[in-house]
């Protein structure tokens, strides 16, 4: 399952902090504008100025009416009319640009040496390794980023209304595609980057922003992949498969949460010969019950290779373990359908 724990708290008191540590929204701007042109992001300047102006109009109103008061109405025409609907058309803008270029940068890495020039060919231009590492890098740092404006400004709805619309449209955001922290593009963008930083010397250079990622184990031996931000902020994934509670050859659902395949075929009902494009639509989440969540789920490559990397010996034993596992469902499946022609029971 994958689960994100972000210590907003720390990140809080740095911007407390006054002269020495730099806001949020300025640490956000000035980052975004070292980006390449035309990359989107969330407007929190525009974003602002929308809650200001209705913070202002309120208490003009509450000065006609002889009334006192602190904050706006749960339901606030001001705000509503265009806030909700300005932030989810950015971050929907942010999250298309974000799994594009990370599928482009993660097809090219896996790619065979022909299809690379096919890739090439395409117009999708071949980088060094360094390059990819970088990119990958900065593609992390990006989508972190925006993620964390989104729950900032939402956070500061919330504080100006004394309302929780902003923390329930953060709930709805990964059902409407917005979220990139249950992304799993995020989780196989960090495996990358840790797979290109083990086969090249100690990097030297740095992002602004960005703390290097790390893959751990904990005393049970379950791996967490981690990143820092800011030096005061932590995204962490767990990466415990919630049927076997171990983990091996990654899926993600469209849900967001990570099963091994075995586990996640088994969970679908369907063999590992016809494979989860052949899940009933109607088929649940064993964890959220959300309903077809099998048919574009996304097999985790890179932390694939990065885990078989990390654990070789657990990794070739259950290499083992799976391979007669699926030698024998493949069987299985086969003389059932050889039954079937045949006619026989």
């Amino acid at each position: 399952m994958l689960s994100m724990k972000g210590k907003e708290e720390a990140l809080s008191s740095s911007e407390s902090d006054g002269g020495e540590k730099m806001k949020f929204c300025k640490r956000y701007e000035e980052y975004m504008r070292g980006r390449e042109e035309g990359m989107p992001s969330v407007g929190l300047k525009k974003l602002k100025k929308i809650l200001k102006r209705c913070r202002i109009e309120f208490h003009s109103r509450l000065d006609l009416d002889g009334e006192g008061g602190a904050a706006c109405p749960n339901n606030c025409a001001v705000c509503d009319g265009s806030f909700f609907s300005s932030l989810l058309n950015e971050m929907s803008a942010v999250v298309g640009c974000f799994n594009q270029r990370a599928q482009k940068l993660l097809e090219l890495h896996l790619a065979s040496g022909f299809k690379k020039y096919i890739l090439c060919f395409r117009g999708k231009s071949l980088l060094s390794h360094g390059e990819m590492m970088q990119e990958g890098k900065d593609l992390v740092a990006y989508g972190i980023i925006n993620s964390i404006a989104m729950r900032k400004i939402l956070k500061k709805y919330d504080k100006i209304h004394f309302s929780r619309q902003g923390q329930a449209f953060r709930s709805k955001a990964p059902s409407m595609h917005i979220e990139i922290l249950q992304s799993p593009w995020l989780c196989d963008l960090m495996a990358f980057y840790i797979n290109l930083r083990r086969s090249s010397d100690k990097n030297k250079s740095t992002v602004e922003l960005f703390d290097d990622c790390s893959l751990t184990f904990d005393d049970e031996g379950k791996p967490t992949l981690s990143c820092g931000l800011f030096d005061s902020l932590k995204i962490e994934i767990d990466l415990t498969c919630s049927i076997c509670l171990t983990v091996f050859d990654p899926v993600s659902l469209t849900c967001g949460h990570l099963l091994c395949y075995m586990c996640c075929c088994s969970a679908a009902s369907v063999t590992i010969v016809d494979g989860l494009k052949a899940a009933n639509h109607k088929a649940k989440c064993p964890l959220c019950r959300q309903e077809g969540v099998y048919e574009d789920a996304m097999h985790l490559n890179e932390l694939n290779i990065l885990l078989s990397h990390s654990c070789r010996d657990y990794w070739q034993k259950r290499l083992e373990i799976e391979r007669v596992e699926r030698v024998r469902l493949t069987k299985k499946h086969w003389q059932s359908v050889r039954q079937d022609f045949l006619g026989f029971q």
